[in-house]
């Protein structure tokens, strides 16, 4: 059974070194730095090549069929374990949610959650490649329909299909264990359906962080580890790190089923809209579609944004520099957990 539990001033820097501002690189400097992802051979079996995708929960969704397989029942063993590995379960709760743009709490909304199950980590750059390289930019099932004639915006710094800062579908090898960034809610989205999963609610979420779990304590916390900020438990302007940092950093910084980096290093994408009101009710609406983003990144100045309680929106084809995802699916749909 999955296991339950398993920015400063300026003036203050001048004496701090790992505070000093760094010069960009011109942009022949930072492509001579870079080092890309090395290409990695694709498998002649249909079932080694999903397992070797991590491609884990659509593997077992079609169980019964690989099953038949030569390689399906021990590329099964395998998917069952990674994912007992990789994802946690969120137990049932509540997430109350203010739905104006001020975040006004007498406004709160009460909201319950059904226990889910969500990745330990954000997805990574060396992820993200395998999505790539399978050509999901091209498989138009993963994206929808609004979506295609855009599709052709979505292009690396050298013009090829992948995240904004990749260059020629690759991305940097110093990186790879990274939060993949740069990438649109679409991509996101995209990439958990390629997978056979899911992005988290906004409600989810802020479960999965605040922990505010239906017992007689009704306990709601801040950050994932308790109510009051620390910076050597997460990545945020404070810890003075100013980029991203491995996807399995912080562990002192996991919420208690171990999920890590709710808070800091990467904004990340919900599934959910970013709807709000103003301050009579009348629901504001902009130009384009916007998605909710949670928990703060590694520039995240100011404390009251790297909250579990925090809400914000990025336009949906936005691919900033500070923003990645991490994936969710329903329990009801992870069978494997009897066999665990």
């Amino acid at each position: 059974m999955l296991k339950l539990f398993s920015r400063r001033k300026k003036q203050d820097c001048q004496d701090v070194p790992a505070c000093t501002v760094p010069v960009a690189p011109t942009a022949e400097e930072a492509a001579s730095l870079f080092e890309p992802a090395p290409y990695e051979t694709p498998k002649d079996d249909a079932v080694l090549q999903m397992a070797d995708e991590e491609r884990h929960s659509l593997l077992l969704r079609n169980e019964p069929q690989w099953a038949q397989q030569p390689n399906g029942p021990e590329a099964i063993s395998e998917a069952k374990a990674a994912l007992e590995r990789r994802m946690a379960l969120v137990p049932t709760g509540t997430a109350s949610i203010s739905p104006t743009l001020s975040g006004d709490p007498a406004a709160e909304e009460e909201h319950d959650v059904e226990p889910f199950l969500l990745d330990v980590h954000c997805v990574t750059n060396a992820r993200f490649q395998k999505f790539v390289d399978a050509g999901g930019y091209d498989a138009l099932e993963y994206w929808p329909e609004e979506i295609w004639p855009h599709l052709i915006e979505l292009k690396d710094l050298t013009g090829q299909p992948a995240p904004r800062f990749w260059r020629r579908g690759r991305h940097d090898l110093r990186i790879s264990v990274h939060p993949v960034v740069g990438i649109s809610w679409y991509e996101a989205q995209a990439y958990a359906l390629w997978i056979g999963q899911r992005l988290p609610t906004e409600l989810e979420w802020q479960m999965a962080a605040s922990w505010h779990i239906k017992s007689s304590t009704d306990v709601m916390r801040r950050f994932p580890w308790g109510d009051a900020l620390d910076s050597k438990r997460c990545n945020v302007w404070a810890s003075r790190i100013r980029t991203t940092v491995p996807a399995d950093a912080y562990p002192e910084g996991a919420a208690p089923n171990q999920v890590l980096q709710l808070v800091g290093n990467v904004w990340e994408w919900t599934d959910s809209a970013f709807d709000v009101v103003d301050d009579i009710g009348s629901p504001i609406v902009g130009e384009m579609p916007m998605h909710a983003v949670r928990g703060g990144a590694f520039d995240t100045y100011f404390e009251g944004q790297a909250t579990s309680l925090f809400r914000t929106g990025q336009l949906a084809l936005a691919r900033s520099h500070n923003t990645g995802f991490r994936c969710a699916m329903n329990l009801s749909e992870a069978t494997w957990l009897n066999d665990c």
